[in-house]
């Protein structure tokens, strides 16, 4: 594989999945169909207690790849990518994101569908994609589900990063570490005393317990989300302005329709 390492721990029963394309581990469609390889092999998995995803480098991810985010290509990046939601919701294994540096747009996305996030004080978390004129399906459902309205929607409509501590306020990271070596050593004590000791089967169940309302939610409107994406955002002017303006390096010229 280019872009995903893969590997386990713990007798097999921790696999260890490694965004890594040598620079801000952009989630092109490579990487995702990557992704959606391994998650699938997870199936015939039984021993498999906890998937542990993370970037290679400074950075967990700056994103989906915005180059993928045009007028042709959009319907099919954005059918890829949230497979991967759907796919994580079947296997039901519980997921931890270890996140340092920057974790925007898809890769936060990514992240905030494990059960579990822990971060280091480098850590950035953000949905900036409004800052293009365009919104993420994804987020938009699960941000509100985890932290409530009122924070959700304030990193939704102003695109606001926050910082690991405050994500931690937010109640949407469970620990944050000073530095990765300590992210990695307290993950890891955590992993030990909270996950290992438990029934791989069991903890799929306590899985699809805990998450029967989100899943229900995920189910039901994310593909109601991708359609307006495809139908109705992408026909717009302005969300074609800001996805060209950022890639032709100049400021948007917006024309509100």
């Amino acid at each position: 594989m280019q872009k995903i390492k893969l590997s386990f721990s713990n007798e097999n029963s921790v696999a260890h999945v490694l965004l890594d394309d040598g620079k801000g581990n952009v989630l092109d469609y490579i990487m995702m169909e990557e992704l959606q390889s391994v998650f699938n092999s997870f199936k015939e998995k039984k021993e498999l207690k906890l998937i542990v995803m993370e970037g290679a480098g400074k950075h967990f991810s700056f994103g989906a790849s915005v180059e993928e985010h045009t007028k042709e290509l959009a319907a099919a990046m954005l059918r890829s990518f949230h497979q991967l939601f759907f796919t994580l919701r079947d296997l039901s294994i519980p997921t931890l994101a270890k996140i340092s540096g920057q974790c925007l747009g898809g890769g936060m996305e990514v992240a905030i569908m494990c059960n579990f996030l822990f971060a280091d004080k480098t850590a950035k978390l953000g949905q900036p994609e409004i800052i293009l004129g365009v919104f993420p399906p994804p987020a938009s459902i699960i941000l509100p589900e985890k932290i409530g309205y009122a924070r959700a929607e304030e990193m939704l409509i102003t695109g606001k990063i926050i910082s690991a501590d405050e994500a931690k306020l937010y109640g949407l990271v469970n620990d944050v570490f000073d530095d990765k070596t300590l992210l990695d050593e307290g993950v890891n004590a955590w992993i030990e005393k909270n996950i290992l000791p438990k029934s791989a089967s069991s903890l799929r169940y306590a899985v699809r317990a805990a998450r029967v309302k989100f899943n229900h939610v995920l189910s039901n409107f994310l593909p109601q989300l991708e359609a307006v994406y495809v139908n109705q955002l992408m026909e717009t002017h302005d969300a074609n302005e800001g996805i060209n303006s950022f890639l032709e390096k100049r400021k948007p010229v917006w024309n509100n329709n």
